[in-house]
């Protein structure tokens, strides 16, 4: 189980070396991850808007919250399982920490064949709910109805790799396919004239790959502190519970964010139509990207606090976590900045339409104005998730879209497309406040304990 080569001292140096360099170097690597698959859906989207047009373009944004909810899916049991890994190597249970990973694959599989079955049999009442009209119905149909039938692929678990400290094979889990997926997106779209059924072939031909190197990573290499063996894919009722326990958080806000990019889509057909459903969907693009040195913060961080959790090392626990704060904030300033200044242009590389060229101008300056704090709440239930303690992130991922952000948009888009736009920002500031409020209350006196695997 030893492997020859020092890559166990990958994992040991969490709990070692120091915090401020250890924490850069995982979180840059969870960015290069994250940020690759940014440029895939910034060139995505412009491979569709440019070779088969702005409705197609809406059409596939409509489609957005099945692959968000496959993500979310993906990243409860990825987080779940990080958690257990982490902390279980931390502890020096490689048993456990075989079994989790197993358990993991086993969940996210057992899901995505139910999703993908389900969403395949009610693809059209689906798409009807996203927001779907005539005009864009026949361009999202297409597309969903690919992206649910490679549903399995979905996944490549880089934040089970991150938990053992190899940061280069996480990243490159997110490299590999989105390479590949950038190289068939022309050639499907353009070379074959598949549209948008080719764009979707290109996603799924790129989880593919991802899904590939992850089975050998965990089922075939064997130069690791564990390996993934037949009896660890065996349903463990405690480690199920454990796993789901964790990681249903990271689910619920992932299906937030799915029903807010639905509810969105659903005002703005009455408020403005293609036009203003086109901007919003340019303006989600170009967010993604944006805001993914705060996704990769937050995933960076979440191996250093488990495992050191896990040794009871409660002031690097702590130290991460300040450093980890901090970074999420000064980036999202600068973020926010640059969008303000940069926003024409970016939004014209997107369509040639002036009305929704105008249109995503506008939006994206207000929608800007929340990036700054835009990664604090999803970092604090990190936190939480990493340290084995799921309430306080159930409460925050709840929370923010049951009490905050839906009702926000409800009552903002009464006054008009302004202040719906509006909403975002200000939505941002009472959900970070209140991330912060919990953290103060239950994390900084309590939260260096960590809760058994």
């Amino acid at each position: 189980m030893s492997p020859p080569d020092g890559r166990e001292d990958r994992t040991a140096a969490l709990g070692t070396r120091p915090v401020g360099p250890l924490l850069w170097n995982s979180a840059s690597q969870a960015t290069v991850s994250v940020a690759t698959y940014g440029i895939y859906a910034l060139t995505n989207a412009w491979f569709v808007s440019r070779g088969v047009g702005a409705i197609a373009f809406a059409a596939v944004n409509i489609v957005t919250p099945i692959l968000l909810i496959l993500g979310a899916v993906a990243t409860t049991v990825g987080i779940g399982g990080a958690s257990l890994v982490s902390r279980s190597l931390g502890a020096g249970d490689l048993r456990q920490a075989a079994r989790a990973t197993g358990n993991a694959f086993l969940v996210y599989w057992t899901t995505a064949v139910i999703i993908g079955v389900l969403g395949v049999l009610l693809v059209d009442p689906l798409l009807t709910l996203l927001g779907a009209t005539d005009e864009t119905h026949g361009y999202a149909r297409d597309y969903a109805l690919i992206i649910l039938a490679g549903a399995i692929t979905a996944t490549g678990f880089s934040s089970l790799v991150r938990a053992e400290g190899r940061m280069r094979f996480s990243t490159m889990l997110w490299v590999a396919p989105v390479v590949c997926q950038i190289v068939l997106d022309p050639l499907l779209i353009f070379g074959f004239d598949l549209g948008v059924r080719g764009a979707a072939l290109g996603t799924v031909g790129g989880q593919a790959v991802s899904m590939g190197m992850s089975l050998w990573f965990f089922f075939v290499q064997r130069d690791r502190p564990y390996r993934v063996t037949r009896a660890d894919l065996r349903p463990h009722g405690p480690t199920l519970r454990l796993l789901v326990a964790v990681g249903a958080p990271s689910f619920l806000g992932g299906f937030g964010n799915t029903l807010v990019v639905a509810l969105v889509n659903n005002l703005l057909v009455t408020l403005g139509g293609p036009v203003l459903m086109s901007a919003y969907a340019i303006c989600s693009r170009i967010g993604t990207f944006v805001l993914m040195p705060q996704l990769g913060i937050s995933q960076g961080m979440q191996p250093l606090i488990g495992y050191n959790a896990g040794r009871a090392l409660a002031a690097r626990v702590g130290r991460t976590r300040t450093l980890a704060l901090r970074a999420t904030a000064v980036y999202g300033t600068v973020a926010c900045l640059v969008l303000l200044v940069a926003a024409a242009p970016l939004t014209a590389a997107f369509t040639d339409d002036p009305a929704v060229r105008e249109a995503a101008t506008h939006a994206l300056r207000i929608i800007a104005l929340s990036y700054p704090l835009a990664g604090v709440a999803t970092l604090v239930s990190a936190y939480f998730q990493a340290l084995g303690r799921a309430r306080p992130s159930y409460v925050i991922s709840i929370g923010s879209i049951v009490a905050v952000r839906v009702p926000l948009l409800l009552a903002f888009s009464l006054f008009g497309t302004l202040w719906l736009w509006i909403s975002f920002p200000v939505a941002e500031i009472v959900v970070a406040g209140a991330a912060m409020l919990i953290l103060r209350r239950l994390g900084e006196s309590h939260g260096e304990h960590v809760q058994p695997c």
